[in-house]
């Protein structure tokens, strides 16, 4: 008979593993807004079902959690932003409404219905107590949200809103739009100012570099448009990434951008001097819907239709010397990798588009003999 004891080795206890950037969040419906909490490891997604939800997220493999989910939209939740102090999350969505929920709880506290006459696309927090809207017709809004009025209200545009970029003072918002056109207001004389010349495809993005210096906004086309501070009129330059689109865009450093395209890459690009710096990662062959950057730089997050959330160690970019890159990249090659998930993913993701190419071409040389 056994001694007490005897072969009853105590369990080896696992140390939990440290990871190079979070595990992906899974989603039941393709989330199309995402963004992350300004001091927090905490990520807001709303999805195509009005659904919205708060995960905090971790490096240590398991410890991603859902924190609270809501569901008072009636559709589609278009853009989620946190206000400046990290206490609210504030929400738009195709349903027309704007809410303000407590980061905390989920908790609904504040619920604007009809703030727009047409569906609302995205969304702006200026400061703790105003709040820019844009929508589908082309109209945007400044609220006071201590009141729950809109202060302004211009339709300059003639197509959609598709996002919104405040300077570091809070007075000056640009509006990028689907007609192609970049719109300047003055938020603190509350104005519209003026309209630049249309360009080429529909506006997407918009983001402010080289220290306010530089405005950049991305296109339906794949070309970056860059316009300098106080001469919105026209574009002083522009840079075509040979990708199918520039759908979102998001600064990481001062010259530095990350885009994400239809073809599910997300690609790091330098501005001045323009240069495509290589591939951040990619939901293969899903569109890119919304890159956001988490505090202190280092760690991207995005979101596609393969109803994903994915991170992205980023932290190289920071470090960069873009002199380093004069050699041009070989025309059709495969885009330098630039983080570790990317590494070997990235090659295979180009290799196999390079291969169903080669069969497409085999397949036609075939059936013409």
């Amino acid at each position: 008979m056994a001694e007490p004891g005897e072969g009853c080795a105590e369990p080896e206890v696992r140390e939990p593993r440290l990871r190079d950037t979070p595990e992906d969040i899974c989603f039941e419906a393709t989330a199309n807004a995402i963004a992350l909490h300004p001091e927090r490891p905490l990520l807001a997604a709303g999805d195509v079902d009005g659904d919205v939800y708060l995960y905090s997220y971790s490096c240590t493999e398991g410890e991603n959690r859902q924190l609270w989910s809501s569901g008072h939209h009636l559709k589609s939740c278009r853009d989620v932003a946190f206000s400046q102090d990290g206490q609210k999350l504030l929400t738009v969505s195709k349903d027309k409404a704007v809410h303000v929920l407590t980061v905390e709880e989920g908790r609904l506290e504040t619920r604007i219905p009809k703030a727009h006459g047409s569906p609302l696309n995205c969304l702006l927090p200026i400061d703790q107590h105003t709040l820019a809207t844009g929508d589908d017709g082309g109209t945007l809004k400044l609220w006071d949200l201590r009141k729950g009025s809109a202060v302004l209200e211009a339709r300059q545009h003639e197509e959609f809103i598709s996002a919104m970029a405040v300077d570091a003072h809070g007075k000056i918002l640009l509006s990028a739009s689907g007609d192609g056109t970049l719109g300047v207001f003055n938020v603190r004389r509350r104005r519209f100012e003026l309209l630049s010349e249309p360009q080429n495809g529909d506006l997407t993005s918009v983001v402010l570099l080289k220290r306010g210096k530089k405005v950049a906004c991305g296109s339906s086309e794949g070309t970056i448009y860059l316009f300098n501070w106080d001469g919105f009129g026209a574009a002083s330059d522009r840079f075509a990434l040979r990708a199918e689109s520039v759908d979102c865009m998001v600064p990481v450093t001062d010259s530095i951008v990350c885009v994400g395209s239809l073809d599910g890459v997300i690609r790091a690009v330098n501005v001045l001097p323009s240069r495509v710096l290589g591939c951040v990662g990619q939901h293969p062959a899903e569109p890119i819907e919304r890159l956001a950057l988490a505090p202190g730089g280092q760690l991207l997050a995005s979101c596609a239709h393969d109803q994903k959330v994915k991170f992205w160690d980023v932290s190289a970019l920071g470090t960069m010397v873009v002199d380093d890159y004069r050699k041009k990249k070989k025309k059709g090659g495969p885009l330098r990798a630039l983080s570790a998930k990317a590494a070997a993913s990235c090659q295979e993701f180009f290799a196999d588009l390079r291969d169903e190419a080669k069969a497409a071409a085999g397949s036609d040389g075939d059936s013409s003999d």
